[in-house]
C-alpha cells in the first residue's frame, strides 16, 4: 500500500473517532470523495480491504487504523 493512501487512511480514521467515538465504523470508500478520481488508488484500497484482510463492508475505525499502521 502505497505511503499517501496508509496517510489518508490513518487521518480518517483519527477525525472520525475524535468527532465519533471509539465505536465508529466506517468502509473503504470513506477515504475517498464522492467523485471518482482515482480510480487506481480506490482499486489499491479496496483490494487490501476486500481481498488481503478480507473485511466485513463496515469495519470499527480503530481497527482500521490498527491494521494500516502495522504495515
Amino acid at each position: 500500500m502505497r505511503e499517501s493512501l496508509k496517510k489518508k487512511i490513518i487521518e480518517v480514521c483519527d477525525k472520525k473517532i475524535t468527532s465519533k467515538g471509539t465505536n465508529v465504523g466506517l468502509s473503504f470508500y470513506a477515504f475517498f470523495a464522492n467523485k471518482n478520481d482515482d480510480p487506481e488508488l480506490l482499486m489499491e484500497a479496496a483490494e487490501w480491504w476486500i481481498k488481503t484482510q478480507q473485511l466485513d463492508h463496515f469495519e470499527k475505525a480503530v481497527k482500521i487504523k490498527g491494521l494500516v499502521g502495522s504495515i
